[in-house]
This record gives C-alpha cells, structure tokens and sequence, in this order.
C-alpha cells in the first residue's frame, strides 16, 4: 500500500511568489496527474468520513476533481461551490478573506434536501477563509456539513483554528 503523505511530499509541487509575492502555492495538479496519487488521495478522504455523509461538495477549482472522484467512490453526489458569477440564479452567496486577498463564493439554491450530510473537499487548508464560506454557504442551504477534508494542511497560517467544531482530515501537512 502506497502512503498518501508521502506520494503528496513526492509530487506537489511548490512555486514560489504565486499568485503574489511571498506565497508559496502547492499546486496539486502533477499529484492528481499520478493515477496511484490520486486513487489513494481520494480513497483516504473517502474512509475517513465513511458511511457519515451523503453528499461531497467541491470549493472550485481543484477541489472538484477530488469532489467529484470521492462521490463516485462513495457512492454519492457531487455540489460544486463556485467561484462568484459562475452559477445562474438563484445562488446563496458569501464574502471572505483569503491568504492574499479576497472572494466571495456562491451556491446553487435548491439541490439537495434540507438536513443532507455534506463532506466540504478541497486541495489546501490555509487560513480558513475559504472552508469557512463554503461550511457557512451549506448550512445556510440546509445541509448538515459532516466533515471538512483537504489533501495539505498549511499548519502556519491557522486555517484549522478559525474551523472550531468542525471535524477536519488532513492528508498532510507543511508549514
């Protein structure tokens, strides 16, 4: 069996002052790109939250293709939370901060009934900013959020911290 930390150290990608001076972004796309990576990437998130939620949302971009391989995996269907002006009405929308800046997400009113479990996948955990909209968005919609898992952890920044009662799996972590 093929460890996910270490096939994620392996292959993710560090570059540097990206998008802005001073960030280091993890680009998980030559991870993904692996067959084995992405198989046990998806596998581990799926098990650690097994049997405990019905639906798997995805915080655009990367964080959509684990969605959407985790619900096949599981068994489940996929949401997708946008990015702002991607979606035709009616959407629930949010405001927030990000590492270097800021956005505002959106979802798409009316997919799922009131009370579905929903596991929130994304690539990175940084500073919370974004895990946060999306937990925020669901639980305006109805949904019971089940659990948050992402691939990296970025411990520095505290995203896990400004996440208080939410259950979260991380693969790995980096400073």
């Amino acid at each position: 069996m093929t460890d996910a930390a270490g096939l994620i150290h392996r292959l993710t990608a560090v570059v540097p002052d990206f998008p802005s001076p001073g960030i280091l972004f993890r680009d998980l796309t030559p991870t993904l790109a692996d067959a084995t990576a992405f198989k046990v990437i998806t596998d581990e998130l799926v098990a650690g939250f097994a049997g405990r939620f019905d639906l798997v949302a995805g915080i655009e971009a990367r964080g959509f293709l684990l969605a959407a391989a985790a619900a096949y995996a599981s068994g489940s269907g996929v949401l997708a939370v946008r990015k702002a002006g991607k979606l035709p009405p009616e959407t629930l929308t949010v405001d927030y901060d990000l590492e270097y800046g800021s956005a505002r997400l959106e979802l798409r009113h009316g997919q799922f009934p009131v009370g579905a479990r929903v596991l929130v996948l994304d690539d990175v955990l940084a500073t919370g900013g974004t895990v946060g909209a999306t937990c925020e968005l669901l639980e305006r919609a109805g949904a019971v959020v089940a659990g948050v898992g992402v691939v990296i952890e970025l411990t520095a920044l505290g995203g896990r911290d400004r996440l208080p009662g939410r259950e979260i799996l991380a693969l790995t972590t980096a400073d």
